[in-house]
Order: C-alpha cells, then structure tokens, then sequence
C-alpha cells in the first residue's frame, strides 16, 4: 500500500525559504514520478511541480519557476521541494502524489492516484 508523509511546511515570511519532505512508504520509489502540488484557501488544488520517474525532467508551474526546486532520493525514498524567494501567494497546503505504477511522465492531475494528507505553507509578515 502506498503512504506519502508530507513534512517541512511552516509560516516563514516573505523572501524566506523552506525545504518540503515527501516520503514514501509501502514502495519504492523508484518505479514512481511524483508530484507536488498546492492549495490554498478557496482556490482550486493546483500542480506545482513535478520529477519523473527517471528523474531527467523536472517541471514547474510558471508562477515558482526559478525558486523552487524539485529533487529525489531514491536511496532514502523521498521527494524534496526546495522553496525560496517565498511569497504570500504560495501560501496554501502542500501535498505530494504519486500516479500509477512505472509511468515516466509526469500525467495531469487526475491520474494521481495515490495523496499524502498535506503540510501548511503559510508566506507572513
């Protein structure tokens, strides 16, 4: 059975940095892309990041593009959102995923299958 256990959210204020954890349990990590993707209050989840399964392409959504950066490590089955240069808009709770078994590509939203329960991000002064 596949877990993913987000940790590393905060409130940090603007121009700071935090560094998201996604670990996964039950699998193992490298037969999955995973994604990482964000909510916040009243909007729609959205995708924010994500790394393949073979870990050659990273993408980002052009709102944290140049601050934020995605990384595996396979040895340790768990999957960083490195974040800096924060702004109050990427307040919102954060949740790794993961779609089906061996795919490489990085699918649209609704193929994940597979949600960790989130950790808050809130970007104040």
């Amino acid at each position: 059975q596949v877990q993913l256990v987000e940790s590393g959210g905060g409130l940090v204020q603007p121009g700071g940095s935090l560094r998201l954890s996604c670990a996964l349990s039950g699998v193992t990590l490298d037969y999955y892309a995973i994604g990482w993707f964000r909510q916040a209050p009243g909007r729609e989840r959205e995708g924010v990041s994500c790394i393949t399964l073979s870990g050659r392409i990273r993408t980002y959504t052009d709102s944290v593009k140049g601050r934020f950066t995605i990384s595996r490590d396979n040895a340790k089955n768990t999957v960083y959102l490195q974040m800096n240069s924060l702004k109050p808009e990427d307040t919102g709770v954060y949740y790794c995923a993961v779609p089906p078994y061996n795919i490489e590509y990085c699918p649209s939203r609704e193929l994940y299958t597979n949600w960790g329960q989130g950790t808050q991000v809130t970007v104040s002064s």
